[in-house]
């Protein structure tokens, strides 16, 4: 009598169901919530349904991972779900503005406003004296104007809606110039070209990308040209064979056409930091003195306020901009708005450099740095034992955050060099509560004292314990 072949069992049968999968998870991890522990156990599963269903059970194919396992997964990725985002960390890149941990911290005083702000009612749109509707940009917009002497402000929600707004209200259906060595692409790949594009102007490229003339703009001029516009090229630099025309040269030739000019900054400052080494450039109401018609620039990097894009400039034109439909969707919040005129308003008191952290950090003194990196260094090298060298040494720093290509500034790191794998020395830092994010170069981690807030120099110190096995606390204690 003939046999009959085995039955294959599907191996997916021996899977878990999602209801046990999350009681053994809340079992072991009471501290997760409910909805994340049954959303990483549904997507765990899912996972482990789909590798199996990819690889039936036949002899040398994968077989199911173990329920242990799975809990893991799962418990792992309940966490991640569940964990607060965006979550502090301590900066010790020495990159003041940080794109991808949030660019500068606001000042306590612009967070207490904005949370003030949005706990409460508040006169956002309403005028008290006349019992009407009154205008949420009022207040920042004068102050603006007090500090930079501009004749008009206003104020969006970042700097690249300031220049969509600005190109959309003035050369709508026409031609704007720019030299080609000005295309530049920002950070998360948002390209001036595509800017220009959306905000439906006709772009008209002048000049070479390293040589752009006086007479490349003149050429190009025609009856629909509507603007000229210079673009800081703020997170790159040109050497060696190049020439722009620089901005005095460019208003006098929109002068000479009737043509409004615009620059894009970027990053600007309200407040001249050239006595103190930074180039005069970044300095947003000089740039309206050497002819620009408009300046746009960031709150949220030099300025050191919330994330906005702050317009100086003509009358007729901001005017024009803010009776533009796209201000309304480009605006402010009541949190925002409020934690800017508390930045504007330091600078109006003289407190801006004492108290708004990233004026603090930029301007910190040299020998301040070296005696911060050196108590850093010696607090550090009493937990690490005879594995890793300890020491603080000079070096020097970005700005960061597309501000000031090719500027650096000096400064003082705690440089640790273990015996092996400082990369995974820099990965271990970044898993500690909280996240310590360090510099590594030349196999060496570098913890740069410049970005440290008040206070965290106690949280490096433990994450740099906890990160090494034979590091010792201070009662002799092994950490695990």
């Amino acid at each position: 009598m003939d046999s009959k072949p085995p039955v294959k069992s599907d191996p997916r049968r021996r899977l878990p169901s999602v209801d046990r999968l999350v009681q053994a998870l809340l079992a072991e991890r009471p501290e997760i919530p409910e909805w994340a522990a049954l959303a990483a156990a549904r997507r765990v599963l899912e996972q482990e349904r789909e590798r199996l269903g990819n690889n039936p059970a036949t002899p040398g194919n994968p077989e199911p991972v173990t329920p242990e396992f799975m809990q893991r997964q799962a418990a792992d990725l309940a966490e991640a779900l569940a964990r607060a985002h965006p979550r502090r960390v301590v900066n010790a890149t020495g990159i003041v503005l940080h794109t991808n941990l949030g660019r500068a911290p606001m000042a306590a005083g612009a967070v207490a406003a904005g949370a003030e702000a949005a706990l409460g009612y508040s006169d956002l749109e309403f005028d008290l004296a006349s019992g009407r509707r009154g205008d949420r940009l009022a207040a920042v917009a004068e102050k603006l104007c007090l500090i930079a002497t501009a004749p008009a402000a206003t104020a969006v929600n970042n700097n690249a809606a300031a220049l969509l707004l600005a190109l959309n209200t003035l050369a709508r259906g026409r031609e704007v110039i720019v030299s080609r060595g000005e295309l530049v692409e920002i950070g998360g790949s948002f390209r001036i070209p595509e800017i220009m594009e959306r905000a439906g102007v006709r772009l008209v490229e002048v000049g070479t990308t390293n040589r752009t003339h006086p007479a490349d703009y003149a050429r190009a001029i025609g009856p629909e040209t509507a603007l000229l516009l210079k673009v800081h090229r703020s997170n790159f630099e040109q050497s060696g064979f190049t020439a722009e025309v620089a901005l005095p040269e460019l208003a006098q030739i929109g002068r000479a056409h009737g043509l409004t000019v615009l620059e894009d900054l970027g990053s600007g400052t309200l407040v001249d930091l050239s006595a103190r080494g930074f180039p005069a450039e970044v300095d947003a109401p000089a740039r309206l003195r050497l002819g620009a018609d408009i300046v746009c620039f960031s709150g949220d990097k030099l300025l050191g306020g919330p994330q906005a894009g702050l317009l100086l400039g003509s009358e007729a034109c901001i005017a024009a901009m803010r009776s533009n439909p796209l201000a309304r969707a480009l605006r402010l919040d009541k949190f925002s708005l409020a934690a800017l005129d508390w930045t504007l308003t330091a600078f109006l008191d003289g407190r801006a450099e004492s108290e708004i952290p990233v004026l603090r950090q930029l301007l910190v003194p040299n020998a301040e740095l070296e005696a911060r990196a050196r108590a850093l260094a010696d607090r550090i090298a009493k937990v690490v034992g005879g594995e890793v060298e300890v020491v603080a040494v000079p070096e020097r720093a970005f700005v960061g955050g597309g501000s000031l290509p090719g500027f650096e500034l000096g400064t003082w790191v705690v440089r640790l060099r273990p015996r092996k794998d400082s990369e995974g020395l820099a990965a271990r830092l970044r898993r500690a509560d909280p996240p310590v994010l360090v510099r590594v170069r030349e196999d060496a981690v570098r913890i740069d004292v410049r970005t440290l807030l008040a206070g965290e120099e106690a949280a490096v110190e433990a994450a740099v314990a906890a990160a090494l096995p034979s590091a010792r606390v201070d009662r002799g204690e092994t950490i695990p």
